[in-house]
């Protein structure tokens, strides 16, 4: 069975990636998977940093091909926030619920049409013998008043997609995948996706 290394510890970012790679025969590890303690701190300013540096660091430390992603949620009416600190944007070990919260507290009064937002993800790929590679995607949405669906993980809970009239919260695994930031995304990587599979399949 061929494995991706996912440079991550979100076990809902794994789910993601699972439900991306699955149904092409690959095996999904994360950082929780290798005896090795890696903690990458994400000093970038940017998604691209971020999952640039997290990729290669990892890369250079495990001598394996690696995927990081680097992803959060840009809302329109606090001037892009939380971005790049979407994971800790109420605090260095803020929850979910906490980081919801936040978002929720900062846009109260404003109106729907006022609360456009979109998820954005950038992943790099590193490892021997491979050019550090980056590729995109995003997904367009509104930020609801309140949690809806109780699937998911992160924003998805309020954060709408009109196309399916439901939050990412309420979809299943597949239907966020069809049309998630990761998901378009990984349809990016598809250009490169057969030398990576077969450098994993060497062992490389």
């Amino acid at each position: 069975m061929k494995e991706v290394l996912i440079a991550t510890n979100n076990l809902g970012k794994v789910k993601d990636f699972e439900a991306l790679f699955t149904p092409l025969g690959i095996t999904v590890l994360s950082l929780h998977d290798i005896p090795e303690d890696v903690d990458v701190e994400e000093t970038g300013t940017t998604f691209e940093e971020n999952a640039i540096l997290k990729a290669e660091t990892v890369s250079k430390l495990l001598g394996k091909i690696v995927i990081a992603d680097d992803s959060g949620l840009e809302i329109d009416a606090l001037e892009g926030a939380p971005g790049v600190y979407s994971a800790r944007y109420a605090g260095n070990q803020s929850t979910d619920d906490e980081n919801i919260d936040k978002a929720l507290e900062a846009l109260v009064g404003v109106p729907v049409e006022n609360r456009s937002a979109r998820f954005r993800c950038v992943l790099a790929i590193s490892g021997p013998g491979i050019e550090t590679e980056v590729f995109s995607g995003s997904c367009e949405g509104i930020i609801t008043e309140a949690r809806q669906g109780t699937n998911g993980f992160g924003y998805d809970p309020i954060f709408y997609v009109p196309e399916k009239n439901s939050t990412m919260a309420e979809l299943t695994a597949a239907e966020k995948s069809a049309i998630s930031h990761r998901g378009a995304a990984l349809s990016k990587l598809q250009t490169k996706l057969s030398l990576f599979i077969e450098r994993v399949g060497d062992g490389k």
